[in-house]
């Protein structure tokens, strides 16, 4: 969740995820090495939260000395008929544990709002728009509702009188 949460990953950027592009450094500061669309490789800061929570899990698991395996794997086999997956298995079972339920609570719910979050949060829109991998700002433009917020709007900055 927090690897998800803290670098608006794609779903597919996720599973991909081998122990070797976690906390890969670059300049003294942990990475992620993360293979995107088209195969572009970028690289974004590890939030610290992110680096301590998935330096327990690589403790726990032992998987922190198989760098060329996956990241994370499947926790339990998938069900007769049904493929098992990280989003599913993980991500889906702690939102509805925590009671988040909706239509629209797919894997791209998550990357949308780390974008709104970090935008809310005074992050640059151009750093925004390359940390989501999107060839064009306008396509980062739809996370930012910024200028959307009621007690923005010019209604209350009006007076008479």
């Amino acid at each position: 969740m927090a690897v998800l949460l803290l670098h608006a990953l794609r779903r597919e950027e996720l599973i991909k995820l081998c122990v070797k592009n976690f906390a890969y450094e670059r300049r003294g500061v942990p990475h992620l090495a993360v293979k995107g669309k088209g195969g572009k490789l970028r690289f974004i800061p590890t939030h610290a939260s992110a680096l301590r929570l998935v330096t327990e899990y690589l403790d726990a698991t032992g998987y922190g000395q198989e760098v060329k395996e996956r990241l994370f794997r499947r926790v339990r086999a998938a069900k007769a008929g049904q493929p098992g997956s990280v989003y599913g298995d993980v991500v889906l079972l702690y939102m509805k544990q925590v009671g988040i339920t909706g239509e629209n609570m797919g894997p791209h719910a998550l990357r949308a709002t780390a974008a709104t979050i970090a935008l809310e949060h005074h992050a640059d829109i151009i750093k925004v728009r390359e940390r989501l991998d999107h060839a064009i700002i306008s396509t980062a433009r739809v996370y930012d509702r910024r200028g959307s917020q009621p007690e923005d709007s010019p209604t209350f900055r009006m007076a008479y009188g």
